[in-house]
């Protein structure tokens, strides 16, 4: 069991943090409604408890030391997690039965996450939702960390360890091009005449086997993929379309994206792609995950490891 000193350490980390942030121990001494010397002592107790300098004091304010700047993403990440334990505990003593922290591209807070969000909230009153907006490459990442219970991204195959996922909604794929673009008329484009065309891409760095899959696809009708962009969302690939920057691959349903500059056309080859799906970590027993991902299973089937 932590001790008084434990306590007292959480403590001066989170002051710590304010002046931090505040680059001042002035308005970090506002901000916690505190006056400044008693600040400043909690400041100087935890330098001499680590053994370190955290700040350069000047009349314009504090700045970081070189290890002050290193420790800096740690305490931010425990404040974050004591925020997230708080919250939890309010929960509790409200009567809530329990807070879900879900972790969503945001394609799927748009479409898909909404009549989930509605189904469980429905099925499970007493549930709190937390939702955050992630990048599907965070998705395993935060699971992994426990950041997020659940993760609705773009996973597909082994996701390594103990991550377990459930494809929710799968879409073909079109073209969406400019309107003035020469084969706009066409009704069905095969993929293979598309291969002396610049692609705006979506970022490898954000969905890796969403890119991989698509680059498979254009390999595989003989030509790689001329990628003049890579951006960060669908949206973006459509829009970078409508400023005449090349053409993108992307879910057929997001035609309603389109602007007046921009047509979707549907590919000849029916190639489909997870646009969603939901993903947890099996090594960490949580009753309401288990809940949710059986209250889902019908819609998408068996988990995979």
């Amino acid at each position: 069991m932590p001790g008084k000193k434990d306590f007292r350490l959480v403590r001066h980390l989170w002051l710590f943090l304010a002046v931090a942030e505040e680059q001042h121990f002035g308005r970090a001494a506002r901000r916690l409604d505190m006056s400044q010397p008693p600040l400043t002592e909690q400041i100087q107790a935890l330098e001499q408890a680590l053994k370190v300098k955290l700040f350069e004091r000047s009349r314009r304010g504090a700045q970081l030391t070189p290890v002050g700047a290193a420790i800096l993403p740690a305490v931010r990440k425990f404040a974050e997690q004591l925020e997230r334990l708080e919250f939890s505990v309010r929960e509790a003593v409200a009567g809530r039965s329990g807070v879900l922290t879900i972790g969503a591209i945001s394609s799927a807070m748009l479409d898909v996450l909404p009549p989930l969000v509605e189904r469980l909230k429905s099925e499970y009153p007493q549930l709190t939702i937390s939702v955050k907006e992630i990048d599907s490459a965070e998705a395993v990442p935060a699971l992994e960390a426990g950041d997020i219970d659940l993760a609705f991204a773009r996973l597909e195959g082994e996701l390594g360890g103990t991550i377990q996922s459930l494809p929710l909604a799968q879409d073909r794929l079109a073209v969406a091009m400019p309107r003035n673009h020469a084969m706009a008329d066409v009704p069905r484009i095969r993929l293979a005449a598309l291969a002396e065309e610049d692609f705006v891409m979506f970022s490898r760095q954000v969905s890796p086997v969403y890119f991989d899959s698509l680059v498979a696809s254009c390999r595989s009708n003989g030509f790689s993929p001329r990628i003049l962009h890579e951006v960060r969302s669908v949206a973006s690939q459509v829009a970078f379309v409508g400023c005449g920057q090349g053409i993108a691959l992307v879910p057929a349903s997001l035609k309603k994206l389109a602007p007046e500059n921009v047509v979707f056309r549907p590919l000849k080859e029916n190639l489909s792609v997870v646009t969603t799906a939901i993903a947890w970590d099996a090594a960490r027993e949580n009753p309401l995950v288990a809940a949710v991902t059986n209250a889902l299973r019908p819609a998408g089937g068996k988990a995979k490891h």
